[in-house]
């Protein structure tokens, strides 16, 4: 009879710093596992099984709501409805991508940065999903059409881009040279946006020794150990505090900045087209992005006893079902007010044009790869140690 062996785990003693989560003690994968390990792991309990799942099964039920409404659109002919197929099409990448990079991210240090990279990309692009189908439905009457509304969209891309690389860069940090690159950086990427509108016109250190407990003792292993090359170039283990407020920072700053329209709806003036059931919606749609945002900075329950919620109930499997559920009540928010404003917002605005959406979600993908290949290749760029024989 073929039996399947599952790969083996380990404690938080037993692997390097830089896979290391707060609060979480047990459950750990091999962290140079090969691929069809981490495809194992998807049917063992490991402290990351239900931080997969937990994007994986909704990330079908998001493909199927996709899948419904391009059937059910005139895709061709049917341009107010654009908008809402690109949102729903970007609710479908982020928990895909967001699952894989769970799976995949006990491969090595470098493939762990790297998931991330791309997970904070995938992030971006859905935000940028989400200004649009404001943009185009919700927005208040008496912003319609104002200039705001004109360049929204415009700076959402830039606000997207921006928030990838500062993500990126919380977990990257290259001591002599930091603030060198980071205002490179910058430079590059705060450019190029002038022309989209929306709706109108190293350092290095001497390798010392730190002790890394295996099993049945604890062994002294230098830092230039396959598994721990570079350490003082991340943050992460540097500064976790700073880097935790720097993602943070880099995920709220555009999340404000698409709900603003929301925020004037909800609690200035929302204009009598948008009094409507889609505002109740909206409500519980910002209170679960709120807790998911509790949740997610300050780790909780497993901070409080650590060891207790490796398995099931720490604080990343509830952010997980908190964003989904954050994204459900959104795109139920969306579809209400792209079905009951249609013909005010016919009359007072134009659509987007194909040009308009394409150009936003281009620029976005470009300059969000860029901030990706560029941070990945910063991890390459101090020759390593040939790494240990991957656990298959």
């Amino acid at each position: 009879m073929l039996s399947l062996k599952l790969p083996r785990l380990f404690s938080i003693d037993q692997i390097p710093q830089v896979f290391h989560e707060q609060g979480i003690l047990f459950g750990y994968r091999h962290p140079q596992s090969s691929a069809t390990a981490c495809i194992l792991s998807l049917f063992q309990m490991t402290n990351e099984t239900l931080n997969i799942w937990t994007h994986l099964l909704p990330f079908w039920f998001f493909v199927w709501r996709f899948v419904t409404a391009l059937y059910m659109t005139d895709i061709k002919n049917d341009s107010y409805s654009w908008p809402m197929l690109v949102y729903m099409c970007t609710s479908c990448v982020y928990p895909l991508v967001s699952s894989c990079a769970h799976t995949f991210s006990s491969m090595s240090k470098n493939a762990r940065h790297i998931c991330y990279f791309l997970d904070y990309g995938a992030v971006n692009l859905f935000s940028l999903g989400s200004a649009i189908a404001y943009s185009a439905y919700t927005f208040p009457d008496a912003l319609v059409c104002t200039t705001f509304h004109d360049y929204y969209v415009a700076l959402a891309v830039l606000n997207t881009t921006l928030s990838t690389g500062l993500s990126c860069y919380s977990r990257l940090h290259q001591n002599s040279h930091s603030t060198k690159s980071l205002g490179a950086w910058l430079c590059i990427h705060c450019t190029g946006f002038l022309t989209l509108q929306s709706c109108g016109p190293r350092g290095r250190t001497e390798p010392s020794t730190v002790h890394l407990s295996i099993d049945a003792g604890t062994i002294p292993v230098p830092t230039t150990w396959p598994w721990l090359p570079n350490q003082h170039w991340f943050l992460e283990i540097k500064k976790p505090i700073l880097c935790k407020v720097i993602r943070i920072l880099a995920f709220a700053y555009p999340y404000i900045w698409d709900s603003l329209p929301i925020f004037y709806r909800l609690f200035l003036i929302p204009g009598e087209s948008a009094q409507n059931e889609a505002s109740l919606y909206h409500q519980k749609h910002m209170i679960m992005t709120l807790l998911a945002s509790f949740l997610y900075s300050a780790h909780l329950p497993e901070r409080l006893a650590p060891g207790r919620f490796d398995y099931i109930g720490h604080s990343h499997q509830l952010f997980h079902v908190c964003v989904i559920l954050a994204t459900h009540l959104q795109m139920e928010a969306i579809l209400l007010d792209k079905t009951l404003r249609k013909e005010w917002l016919l009359a007072t605005s134009k659509p987007f044009s194909f040009s308009q959406i394409a150009g936003a979600i281009l620029l976005c993908i470009i300059f969000s790869l860029g901030n990706i290949i560029y941070f990945s290749a910063a991890l390459y760029r101090t020759p390593e140690p040939e790494l240990r024989k991957k656990e298959t």
